[in-house]
């Protein structure tokens, strides 16, 4: 017996955070990206669930980290239905490419650590488990992703995640703040440093750092609303499944901003 589905529209926002409207509009996007042409992957085989109710199953597990086993019978399907679905959907649901900006548009860039289970990518970092260190790129402005990196080990710093993770070519060109912990990049605008003697900084350095600060920490509300997914706080899929997921969330985020 299903107890979630689309039909009932009381039902998306406590799962997924989005309004009905915005759901909808999700659908139809996902449905213009091929959807709905994708089989179950099997022959002859038809989806037991239309693709409404699929975008919100993936939504739903997302949101909540239910395991496979859990989040399956909601929909009245089998676990590995419900990890085809997963598989098949979540990365039509991706971030898309930002086409047009305003040439004085700034982005604002930080990475945060998503425990991972898969140690083929995921390797022990500061906060004491196994993760990896994910980039993500902001509009300073609207506070809209506008970008996401692949995920690095968790034990690298981001100086060097920012290079090796694809996300400084997709920022190229842009005006990029971040915090101090991105030396080795000069195209990013990072704080004042103090000087190696101990001194102090000027006055007008530590008033520009104080402003920076004010800015900067718009990428850090995005990341912690990102990760009201919980799925971005014990991730239990293969590594090589975390940037569409990574991707998807950002950009079902900036439909919940924007729309």
């Amino acid at each position: 017996m299903q107890v979630i589905t689309a039909s009932r529209p009381e039902w998306i926002a406590p799962f997924t955070g989005l309004q009905p409207g915005q759901f909808r509009k999700l659908v139809r996007l996902v449905a213009k990206r091929g959807g709905d042409e994708i089989a179950d992957g099997r022959p002859g085989r038809q989806w037991a669930l239309p693709l409404a109710d699929r975008v919100l199953l993936v939504a739903t597990y997302w949101r909540t980290n239910l395991t496979m086993r859990q989040i399956g019978p909601l929909f009245g399907v089998s676990h590995s239905a419900a990890h085809r679905v997963i598989d098949t959907i979540g990365p039509l649901l991706a971030l898309a490419p930002v086409r047009k900006r305003r040439i004085d548009a700034v982005a604002i860039v930080d990475g945060t650590l998503v425990p991972t289970r898969d140690h083929r990518l995921a390797t022990p970092s500061k906060n004491y488990r196994y993760s990896t260190n994910v980039q993500v790129a902001i509009d300073a402005e609207t506070r809209l992703v506008i970008a996401t990196g692949d995920p690095q080990p968790g034990s690298r710093n981001d100086c060097t995640v920012y290079r090796a993770c694809g996300i400084a070519e997709q920022l190229a060109d842009r005006p990029v703040m971040a915090d101090g912990g991105y030396q080795g990049n000069p195209e990013v605008v990072m704080p004042y440093r103090k000087p190696r003697d101990g001194s102090e900084l000027p006055e007008w350095k530590e008033d520009l750092n104080a402003t920076h600060r004010k800015v900067r920490a718009r990428v850090e509300h995005v990341l912690s609303r990102m990760k009201n997914f919980k799925i971005l706080r014990d991730y239990r899929r293969a590594a090589s499944t975390l940037a569409d997921t990574v991707s998807g969330i950002a950009h079902l985020h900036n439909i919940i901003l924007t729309d």
